[in-house]
C-alpha cells in the first residue's frame, strides 16, 4: 500500500515521500496517521458545536492535543498504538455526540469523519488510502489545509507540554476544533489563509502558556555553563521535550549511584534551577536528534525518548532505549503514562542503568546557554548600552531545527561569517550547527544567545518586543534584527506562523521552502511577508545586514 507524506523539511526530492518516509516511517505507520487526523477532524467538528453552547471540555481538548502529538514527524512509528487510539479517537467521538445530542445539540449533517466506523482490521488501511492529504485535489487548498494542520500539530505538542504541568487556555482548544474542522468544509483560500494567521496568533498564545508553565514550575532559565563530557559512572541519556519526565527521573534515581545526561533537546534541562538541586545531573551529552544512532551507542547506558524526535533504532542499542508519553517504536519498551495524581515508574531504567558501562567520552568542554527572555531582560541594559555604542550591529535570530540535510551546513557557514558586531538569537535544535562555535562575546554578552527549546522561541519574541519598546519603536521590523530560521517538523511549522502573525517580515527559511506550500501559496507568503529561501552564505550575511 503506498503513501503520501509531505510535512517535514526532509520529504523526498522536497516533493513527497510516498515507498517509505526518510524518517522512516513505513506506508501503514503514515496510512494509520492520516486515518486517525481523519477521526480527529470528526471530533473537530463536534468540538466546533460544542464551543457554540460553551460545552466544549478540556479532556477533548487535551486528547486532540496527544494524539495529534503521535503523528509529529519522528515522534511515534508503532502501528499497534496507532490501531488502538484510532479506537479510542473513535470511542471519544461517539460518546462526545451523545452527550451534545442529549445537550439538545445538533450533530446531524457533518462530514463523514463524524461516523465512519472499521467493520474488520482491512477497514482501516481501506479508508486512510481515501482520506489521506491526497483527498483534497485542489493544490492551493490543500496545500493551506496542510499548512493549517500542521500549525495546529505543533500548536498540540506545546499544548500538551502546558497542560502536563498543569496549565490549560480553552481558547487554546476552541481554535483547535474549529481548524480541524474548516478542513471538512468547502472554505475559499481567503477564509483558509485566515484560520493559517489564527494559528500564528494561537501559536503565540500556546507557547506563552507553555512559557509559565515551566517557569513557574522549575523557574526561570539562567545563564549556566554545561559540561559536554563524559563521566566515569552509568549514566541514563534524556532526549526530547519533556520537563516533568526528566524531573521525576532525577528524583527517582538520585540515590541510585548514576548520572543523568540530557541529549539535544533537553540541553535545556541544564539552564533550569530546580534541575541544578540534583549532583547526579551531569551535563549535556552529544548533539542534534539526527546523530543519536551513533551517539546513543557510544553512551552505553540506557535512553528515555520523552517525546520526538526518534530515529530508526539501531541494534547496536535497541536493548537500552526506551519511549514514554506520545513517543513510540516498534519492539522498544514502553514506559506508561502516570496515574492521576502520581508520578511515571522508572525503575525499570534506573535498575538497567546500574550494570552498564559508563558513556564513551566524544568530546570534552563546556557550553553557555540559559538566555530565555528574563536572563536576557536581566542584561538589558548592558544589551542596550551595546546597540548605542554600535557593539551590537544586529541580532540575527537563527532558531528552529537542525536535520541531515547536507545544506544545513549553510547556517554553520553563516555563523562563522558573521561580522564581529552580530548577537545570534537561537531556540531549538538548530543551535548545534553553531553553538560549540568559539565566536567569543561582545562586552561579556556571548554572541550566541541559546534561550532554550524550540517552544522556547517565544523568548525570542518577547526580546523582539521589549527592544522595539526600549528604543520607542513602531513596528518589529525596525529593529536591528534578521531572521534566519531553519525548519524541520510541525512544531517549527507553528513557530513560523507565530513570527508571520507578530508582523515579522524578511524571514530567511531554509535549507529548502516547505513542499507543502503549492506554488501560488508560496507566492502569498512572499509578496505579504517577503519570505524567502537561504541563498548563498555571502550574499544572504550582506542583505541581512544591510536589514533586506
Amino acid at each position: 500500500m503506498g503513501m503520501f507524506c509531505y510535512q517535514c523539511q526532509e520529504t523526498a526530492a522536497c516533493k513527497g515521500c510516498s515507498i517509505k518516509g526518510v524518517c522512516g516511517k513505513q506506508p501503514d505507520t503514515a496510512n494509520l496517521q492520516d486515518l486517525l487526523i481523519f477521526v480527529l477532524k470528526g471530533i473537530g467538528e463536534l468540538g466546533e458545536k460544542a464551543a457554540e453552547k460553551n460545552l466544549l471540555t478540556n479532556d477533548i481538548g487535551e486528547f486532540i492535543c496527544a494524539s495529534l502529538f503521535t503523528t509529529i514527524t519522528n515522534a511515534n512509528f508503532d502501528d499497534d498504538r496507532f490501531y488502538a487510539q484510532i479506537d479510542r479517537a473513535i470511542a471519544v467521538r461517539d460518546e462526545f455526540k451523545k452527550k451534545l445530542t442529549a445537550a439538545g445539540v445538533k450533530v446531524d449533517g457533518l462530514s463523514e469523519a463524524t461516523t465512519w466506523k472499521p467493520a474488520a482490521k482491512s477497514d482501516y488501511l481501506a479508508k486512510a488510502e481515501k482520506v489521506g492529504i491526497l483527498a483534497t485535489e485542489n493544490v492551493d487548498v490543500r496545500s493551506l489545509r496542510e499548512l493549517l494542520i500542521y500549525g495546529v500539530k505543533g500548536i498540540a505538542a506545546y499544548a500538551d507540554h502546558a497542560f502536563v504541568l498543569g496549565y490549560r487556555d480553552e481558547n487554546i482548544f476552541k481554535f483547535m476544533v474549529k481548524a480541524l474542522a474548516s478542513t471538512t468544509k468547502n472554505l475559499s483560500v481567503d477564509q483558509i489563509v485566515g484560520l493559517v494567521m489564527e494559528a500564528g496568533q494561537t501559536a503565540v498564545t500556546t507557547m506563552a502558556l507553555l512559557d509559565k508553565a515551566n517557569t513557574t514550575t522549575y523557574g526561570h532559565p539562567e545563564m549556566t555553563k554545561v559540561k559536554i563530557d563524559a563521566g566515569n559512572r552509568p549514566g541514563i541519556l534524556v532526549s526530547g521535550h519533556d520537563l516533568k519526565d526528566f524531573k521525576e527521573l532525577l528524583e527517582q534515581s538520585k540515590d541510585a549511584g548514576i548520572d543523568i545526561y540530557t541529549h539535544s533537546e533537553m540541553l535545556p534541562a541544564n539552564y533550569y534551577p530546580e534541575f541544578k538541586k540534583y549532583k547526579h545531573f551531569y551535563g549535556n551529552y552529544g548533539n542534534a536528534w539526527w546523530k543519536q544512532d551513533t551517539e546513543f551507542a557510544s553512551f552505553n547506558g540506557p535512553i528515555l525518548m520523552t517525546t520526538n524526535c526518534i530515529t530508526p533504532v539501531k541494534d547496536a542499542y535497541k536493548d537500552r532505549i526506551y519511549t514514554t508519553g506520545n513517543a513510540g517504536y516498534p519492539g522498544v519498551k514502553h514506559i506508561p503514562d502516570r496515574k492521576e495524581g502520581g508520578a511515571k515508574d522508572f525503575s525499570a531504567i534506573i535498575a538497567q542503568a546500574k550494570k552498564c558501562q559508563p558513556p564513551t567520552q566524544i568530546e570534552t568542554g563546556e557550553i553557555v546557554g540559559g538566555f530565555a527572555h528574563n536572563q536576557v531582560l536581566a542584561l538589558a541594559d548592558k544589551v542596550i548600552s551595546a546597540v548605542k555604542s554600535g557593539a551590537i550591529k544586529r541580532f540575527v535570530v537563527m532558531a528552529g531545527c537542525d536535520g541531515r540535510h547536507k545544506t544545513r551546513q549553510y547556517f554553520t557557514d553563516v555563523a562563522e561569517n558573521l561580522p564581529e558586531g552580530t548577537i545570534i538569537l537561537t531556540a531549538g535544535c538548530a543551535k548545534y550547527r553553531y553553538n560549540k562555535l568559539q565566536l567569543g562575546d561582545i562586552g561579556g554578552i556571548p554572541r550566541v544567545l541559546d534561550a532554550g527549546q524550540c517552544n522556547d522561541s517565544y523568548s525570542l519574541a518577547v526580546i523582539a518586543l521589549k527592544l522595539k519598546e526600549v528604543f520607542g519603536l513602531n513596528d518589529i521590523n525596525e529593529l536591528p534584527l534578521s531572521f534566519d530560521i531553519a525548519w524541520y517538523e510541525q512544531k517549527a511549522v507553528a513557530v513560523l506562523l507565530a513570527l508571520l502573525y507578530l508582523g515579522v517580515k524578511n524571514i530567511r527559511l531554509g535549507p529548502t521552502l516547505p513542499a507543502f506550500l503549492s506554488e501560488n501559496v508560496a507566492k502569498v507568503l512572499v509578496e505579504k511577508f517577503n519570505i524567502k529561501p537561504t541563498g548563498e552564505v555571502k550574499k544572504d550575511i550582506e542583505a541581512m545586514m544591510a536589514a533586506s
